[in-house]
């Protein structure tokens, strides 16, 4: 790939440990065409910066900004709630946004406050909530669950999660052609004692990620729609860190007004250079 605007500044954000490289766009450095394979080559590890998703900022006509949002292959988001928490907070930060705040994604309008490093973020209404499905994985029968919380999810409840073979297990359930062509991002969950441990497959990282917001979001949605908890509901992440879910129930089958809240740290601020995309 031939760019001629380096270097391109960039902050990497953590939320919760899903990271991400965020890029002030709204003057234009990169080509939209090109910004999938931008994002591809900047998220990789050991190679270059290394991110679960790559987030450009971007001036808005009804909201204090919008976001382009890839994952890690490259591919386009609609959506992502750590991601969401991350970009917020650059915003705060740099004065792009108050600390209330509306930005635009492919998922609609997102709302968000920032309280220092703590930002809370509104989910788009979950969908397509599907309860008790049973798929068939290497013959033998997988009981789940699955809700579109920005992106579909598939919610897996196993007893030992330590234990789970989440990238095998989780690769497999993603490509299932119940999802199909889409796919869907897999989360594998055992109940606690006053919480819920979580880890995911996410779809585009094709990997086993430390967090994902809207993972946790449907997690916590299917919990309380199977009547083993109630808002606010504390997820654990891979990570350890912990996510918060608001909500409200709407007749057992769904749910609204759907909150996220969690921290989302600065790592570094730096600059690519053109050997970032060798």
């Amino acid at each position: 790939m031939q760019l001629t605007q380096f270097p391109i500044p960039f902050v990497k954000m953590s939320g919760t440990g899903n990271d991400f490289i965020i890029i002030d766009h709204r003057k234009p450095l990169i080509p939209v065409e090109a910004m999938p394979e931008f994002a591809s080559l900047v998220c990789r590890r050991k190679f270059s910066a290394g991110a679960d998703g790559l987030i450009f900022i971007e001036d808005a006509d009804q909201a204090d900004f919008k976001w382009r949002f890839f994952n890690a292959d490259g591919s386009l988001a609609e959506m992502c709630g750590n991601g969401a928490r991350c970009a917020a907070r650059f915003a705060y930060m740099h004065g792009i946004a108050p600390a209330r705040m509306r930005f635009e994604t492919l998922a609609g309008i997102i709302e968000a406050q920032v309280s220092d490093i703590e930002v809370s973020v509104k989910m788009t209404e979950p969908v397509d909530v599907q309860m008790h499905r049973e798929i068939m994985v290497d013959d033998k029968p997988v009981l789940l669950h699955s809700v579109d919380t920005g992106v579909p999810h598939a919610v897996v409840f196993v007893d030992d999660i330590e234990q789970t073979d989440v990238c095998a297990l989780g690769s497999r359930i993603r490509h299932h052609e119940a999802f199909m062509p889409a796919g869907t991002n897999v989360n594998f969950v055992q109940k606690l004692d006053g919480a819920f441990k979580v880890r995911t497959y996410e779809r585009g990282v094709e990997d086993e990620t430390l967090a994902c917001g809207t993972g946790a979001t449907a997690c916590a949605l299917i919990a309380a729609l199977l009547d083993q908890t109630a808002s606010p509901v504390e997820i654990i992440t891979s990570g350890g860190d912990r996510l918060a879910i608001i909500f409200d129930v709407q007749d057992g089958m769904s749910a609204d007004n759907v909150f996220l809240k969690g921290p989302a740290h600065v790592v570094y601020k730096g600059e690519l250079n053109a050997e970032a995309l060798l």
